[in-house]
């Protein structure tokens, strides 16, 4: 059986997350108090319907009053089932207060505090959660993220049958925006020679085979290829042994355009051609 926990911060995109899910066939749950998961995972386990093979659900602060035992409840079921993965989705704080500002909706620990505050529940609930999240399988970081790429985020990882094998996500980004929360490693590709002085290849990005080819026509690209290659090569195996389900690593130029797009498609091709399990996404890429 396939069972997926999704939980974070509220206002990040837990509930879009799992509709990517029950669109693809999973029986989904949302808002389940973390004492129920036992439960529900034996009458899933044991149920004849083939629906109930693919389950995903929701634990997060609204159906929970004692935030340590939901974590504690979470983290003993994950570690005495080894079919489940948790999926934690996040988002800078300012982001989901001004998310929820926007929709004037209230935030679940906001009755709580004395003031109400959004910005006190928000930090509030972050502390709370530290915890459940250094055990996720998956991060996923909505701040700089559409919906669509969220959906396309979650059908990479789960549109096929369960795997224990490790996922290489390649995220091209530009640091101008920020730096990716969810990747495990950053490479930092702003070294290698820049399209975007070029006018020719200024409004094209490494999509783009014009742009492609420049970047990686110079001695300098080809050898920080070289050296990358050896690095990721070297420790990709160790986060499998690890057990590691997704290996995050950013690649990020300025704008996240031209030469972050160029070399991440570099490594993808890569490591498909090593045989893993690749996805490949480009946050900045049409800013």
């Amino acid at each position: 059986m396939e069972f997926v926990i999704i939980t974070g911060m509220s206002g990040a995109g837990k509930t879009s997350a799992l509709r990517v899910l029950e669109d693809i066939g999973f029986y989904c749950v949302d808002n389940i108090p973390a004492s129920l998961l036992s439960t529900l995972y034996t009458l899933c386990l044991k149920s004849e319907d083939a629906a109930m093979s693919r389950v995903a659900v929701v634990v997060d602060v609204r159906g929970n009053d004692n935030f340590k035992s939901m974590n504690t409840e979470i983290e003993e079921f994950k570690k005495n089932h080894g079919d489940v993965k948790i999926i934690f989705v996040d988002a800078k704080s300012d982001v989901i207060i001004v998310r929820y500002k926007e929709t004037r909706r209230k935030h679940p620990l906001a009755g709580r505090l004395k003031d109400g505050s959004v910005v006190d529940a928000v930090e509030l609930e972050r502390a709370l959660l530290i915890s459940v999240k250094n055990i996720a399988d998956y991060i996923f970081d909505t701040t700089y993220m559409s919906n669509k790429q969220l959906r396309e985020r979650v059908l990479n990882l789960f549109m096929d049958d369960a795997s224990q094998s490790l996922t290489l996500t390649f995220m091209s980004f530009g640091f101008k925006y920020g730096i990716p929360l969810e990747a495990d490693m950053i490479i930092d590709v702003r070294c290698l020679p820049n399209p975007f002085y070029l006018p020719g290849l200024k409004p094209l990005t490494g999509l783009d085979a014009e742009v492609r080819e420049y970047v990686l026509g110079s001695d300098e690209t080809q050898q920080f290829l070289k050296h990358t290659l050896n690095l990721l090569d070297f420790a990709v195996p160790l986060y499998l042994k690890e057990g590691k389900s997704e290996l995050v690593v950013g690649i990020g130029c300025t704008g996240g355009k031209h030469r972050s797009v160029t070399v991440a498609r570099e490594l993808d091709e890569h490591f498909q051609k090593l045989g893993y399990k690749c996805v490949i996404t480009h946050r900045d890429v049409a800013k």
